[in-house]
């Protein structure tokens, strides 16, 4: 610790363990793009960690070095990736169905890529509707599978030589259900467990899970998992770091970059209609209706609480708001969204703004996966527990403390995350205030 570091950060020394729930198109790109990344094949763009640089004190200072080089994270040749899916395939087998990578790349990776095969998953059809599969934990209790993950957990942790660990869901979005009376406390929740609660789903089990094991944990789908008061209480018990909720790369990325641009220039929003074609796995799962309530409510949260209409009546009160996604599977996982935006400006007059945005889900997302790791890893270093608001820049709904709302600016959340990083080093936050130039 230097004599200005605001906190002891750990070094990064060892293997860091990854552990995925779900081994489908998401987490097969994301690790054969690490492999491509440490082989040279590619660059690692989309990612923050290895590519970002961050402004350190005043601009005629000249400091502004990468993220990377600036707090300690893992080395990208040092994680080892261990998984759980319900269907068996290996990682290469599992790319070539998700097709969402070219084969001569994949037949580059194949090696690395076939060594890695998916642990029998816990999973709950009332969860999940549309996929079944066969790669399924022994029945038992939800307690019985926690601790079968909690061994996996250990025995992985043995195998690879991992000195640390972090998790991250990457698997299907779970059916919607508000919190309940299990959730409520870590008492009722274990009580829960024992007892089969049914509204404990099979995320908050790997969740439980891993902070049970001392493994911090990031929930990449909108589902309800460490957003309760009992994995939040285990949480801090265990000095473990959890973050989420629900990877932020397609439609709701373009309104968290397009909804602050026109609140900062005070113009009306009458209407904003969104609709999605996809057809990958997470297309599937969406077309059930109760999983489509799950990720309605992640995107529908994000304009709300950027433009305040509480706040802005005149501009905002009256805005009509609407979300669709279909499934689509010609489209596979080249995702596209469609947005119809009618703004109002001076006087009144109305113009209109669309956005065709032809994307690639998992391409999008396997950066963050990457980002969230590293950081997760980070934050356990330092000593810092419980819910990581400063990540919310990577999420959909990210959570926050009891009582307070979230922040969806992504502008702001990339301040909030990188004077995070200032703070951790004893460097001096940037308010872009700029006073002092003119003095």
């Amino acid at each position: 610790m230097s004599a200005q570091d605001n906190v002891r950060i750990a070094p990064a020394d060892g293997k860091l363990g990854v552990l995925i729930p779900g081994m489908g198109a998401v987490t097969t790109t994301f690790i054969a793009g690490l492999e491509a990344v440490k082989r040279g094949l590619s660059k690692p763009i989309g990612s923050v960690t290895q590519l970002s640089t961050i402004r350190l004190g005043k601009r005629t200072e000249g400091r502004s070095p990468l993220i990377k080089d600036f707090v300690p994270l893992a080395a990208l040749e040092d994680l080892a990736i261990g998984t759980w899916d319900i269907f068996e395939e290996n990682a290469y087998e599992a790319a070539q169905l998700a097709g969402v990578l070219e084969k001569p790349l994949l037949e580059q990776l194949r090696q690395p890529l076939e060594s890695i095969r998916p642990q029998a998953a816990v999973f709950d059809p009332e969860y999940v509707k549309r996929i079944h599969g066969p790669n399924l934990k022994p029945k038992g209790s939800k307690m019985d599978h926690a601790e079968m993950l909690m061994d996996d957990i250990r025995k992985f942790r043995e195998s690879s030589g991992a000195s640390r660990l972090v998790m991250i869901w990457c698997g299907s979005t779970e059916v919607f259900h508000r919190p309940a009376a299990v959730h409520e406390s870590l008492k009722t929740f274990e009580c829960g467990l024992q007892k089969n609660d049914p509204e404990i789903s099979p995320s908050q089990i790997y969740a439980y899970a891993a902070l049970a094991s001392g493994v911090p944990y990031a929930n990449g789908a909108p589902h309800l998992t460490t957003d309760t008061p009992a994995l939040v209480e285990l949480a801090r018990e265990r000095n473990v770091p959890i973050c989420g909720k629900d990877f932020k790369t397609g439609q709701t990325f373009m309104k968290t970059l397009i909804a602050p641009g026109l609140k900062s220039r005070m113009l009306g929003v009458s209407g904003w209609f969104s609709t999605n074609i996809l057809g990958n796995r997470d297309g599937e799962v969406l077309d059930d209706p109760g999983s489509f309530k799950s990720k309605e409510e992640s995107k529908l949260s994000a304009l709300e609480q950027i433009l305040q209409p509480d706040l802005y009546p005149d501009l905002y009160k009256n805005i009509y708001h609407k979300v669709r996604i279909n499934y689509y599977p010609p489209r596979g996982d080249a995702k596209e969204g469609w947005d119809n935006i009618d703004i109002f400006g001076w006087l009144g007059y109305p113009m209109q703004i669309k956005i065709d945005f032809l994307c690639r889900d998992s391409i999008l997302a396997a950066p963050l996966v990457l980002d969230l790791v590293l950081f997760m890893d980070l934050a356990q270093r330092a000593g810092m527990r419980g819910v990581q608001e400063w990540l919310s820049f990577y999420f959909k709904a990210p959570m926050t403390a009891p009582g307070l709302y979230p922040e969806h600016d992504i502008f702001i959340q990339l301040m909030k995350l990188k004077n995070t990083l200032r703070w951790m080093r004893g460097e001096t936050l940037i308010t872009h205030l700029g006073l002092e130039y003119y003095d």
